[in-house]
């Protein structure tokens, strides 16, 4: 789980009072997240736009690093234990026709 900083958590009441602020806070690097409670429990996160493409460029390549293990994985993987894709269909009561 994620550590907030007491300032780093607003309600989003406080949080529509005073909008801006907040967002320029983020967008300055004085904050680096905005954690938002709603009936006191952690409901959203605002980042800045340079943190949240950062976020998503590891995500990505953390999916990227998990196809190239399965593709290995899979490349491993002995002749006598592949699946007949024939098979496959006609248990599933399936056909390419």
């Amino acid at each position: 789980m994620v550590a907030y900083r007491q300032n780093e958590l607003v309600s989003a009441t406080e949080l529509s009072k005073q909008f801006g602020e907040y967002i320029s806070k983020v967008k300055d690097g004085i904050l680096e997240k905005i954690g938002v409670l709603r009936n006191n429990k952690l409901n959203a996160i605002i980042l800045s736009v340079d943190e949240y493409e950062k976020m998503v460029k590891a995500m990505n390549q953390l999916e990227e690093i998990e196809m190239y293990q399965e593709v290995n994985r899979r490349v491993q993987t002995p002749k006598n234990e592949y699946i007949n894709g024939k098979s496959v269909l006609n248990k599933l009561n399936l056909s390419l026709d």
